[in-house]
């Protein structure tokens, strides 16, 4: 067991695992920065941390110290997390959209903060089956802000109900980025910890949560 874990915003797991980004929007080459090990940047340090990033194979296996899976966060804050584990990708994002406003603010915030790094980037979008019409102009209105930061943009109308749903989506599509809210981040945790280092285990694909 890990002898003493720091709660850093409600974080349970130990804090020097975990990078500060404090930029409202990250640099060109963010990516590579993080895939050479690089620190946390400080764009404006006196405004506070707009990303924490972490090492996935590092929170996993101090997951797997536990008696049984916790989520990532204990009481999740607003401040996006990006977990990744062989390498952090751009290449094909893959969005979870479940027409609640949460969903919406997650992908908008996404796009400002990373809008450097996505330009070359293939998105999809999925989205509900039915959405009620009170929702069908912020859906759309999702779709052509990614149509306008990315190289190509899908959008694809699936129920999914379980995060397990979008998780074996991305494996089987080779996806390189989950972005999804964190009210899905306990159920994340019990299918990570689950299916690491399994034989449906992609290296390639991280994830990013936030409110």
């Amino acid at each position: 067991m890990v002898a003493k874990v720091e709660n850093r915003h409600g974080f349970t797991f130990p804090e020097k695992i975990v990078s500060s980004h404090y930029c409202g929007r990250l640099p060109e080459g963010f990516t590579e920065h993080l895939n050479e090990e690089g620190v946390g940047i400080q764009c404006s340090p006196e405004k506070g941390p707009t990303l924490y990033t972490a090492h996935l194979p590092k929170v996993l296996d101090w997951l797997h110290e536990l008696e049984k899976p916790l989520p990532l966060e204990k009481d999740p804050c607003n401040i996006p997390v990006l977990l990744y584990d062989k390498e952090v990708s751009m290449e094909k994002l893959l969005f979870h959209y479940d027409g609640t406003p949460a969903s919406a603010r997650l992908i908008r915030n996404f796009v400002e903060l990373f809008e450097d790094n996505i330009s070359n980037s293939k998105a999809t979008i999925i989205s509900p089956c039915f959405i009620p019409k009170s929702k069908q102009r912020e859906e759309q209105e999702i779709v052509q802000l990614l149509t306008s930061k990315t190289a190509e943009t899908s959008f694809i109308k699936f129920n999914f109900n379980r995060i397990g749903d979008f998780w074996s989506y991305a494996v089987k599509h080779k996806c390189t980025l989950l972005v999804t809210t964190k009210n899905y981040q306990a159920d994340l945790a019990k299918v990570l910890f689950h299916f690491y280092k399994g034989g449906m285990w992609y290296n390639r694909l991280s994830f990013y949560l936030s409110f």
